[in-house]
């Protein structure tokens, strides 16, 4: 879906293999992340399964994982493997999608997008390494970039800042 030029005109794939609507997240505030099962960041999802249950108003915010396995191949595994891993070792509720690629010519379009709408360090358009986090807004708006040494805890007030902001008004 190359032509998507709005957060909510992608539809990347599930952990099934099947469309998952970003339509549907209109007028939440989404927190979308790069995950990896076997990287030293791993124990994140504890902290990002914990923001979400914090901040959690299933109707205004949720957070995305994406599983990658391009940096130092710390994500092997299968969809299936990596949503046991995910649930079993850290309880995770919030939605896992399909594997991605987030750099290089195959980079999922949503990947190309964020790094596009929000570069980091010194413009820089790719992502350096595992737990990379994106926060996008009700409008659908990337509003800001963390790196990967950047925990969850230190999230939770940008999230609640943009969860005060009203959901635009869409007039079809």
């Amino acid at each position: 879906m190359a032509s998507a030029t709005k957060f909510y005109d992608f539809t990347p794939l599930d952990n099934k293999g099947k469309p998952f609507d970003f339509s549907q997240l209109q007028g939440k505030v989404v927190l979308v992340v790069n995950t990896a099962s076997k990287c030293g960041f791993t124990p994140q999802f504890e902290g990002l399964e914990k923001l979400y249950k914090e901040v959690a108003q299933p109707n205004d915010f949720t957070i995305l994982g994406f599983p990658c396995n391009q940096f130092g191949g710390q994500d092997p595994g299968s969809n299936d493997e990596i949503q046991d891993f995910c649930r079993v070792n850290y309880g995770v509720t919030f939605p896992v999608l399909g594997k991605v690629d987030v750099n290089g010519d195959a980079a999922a379009p949503l990947y190309q997008w964020l790094k596009a709408e929000k570069p980091g360090l010194m413009g820089m358009k790719r992502i350096k390494w595992n737990f990379e986090k994106f926060l996008v807004g009700r409008d659908g708006q990337v509003k800001q970039r963390w790196a990967s040494t950047t925990g969850p805890p230190a999230l939770k007030a940008a999230i609640e800042e943009e969860l005060k902001k009203p959901a635009p008004v869409h007039n079809s």
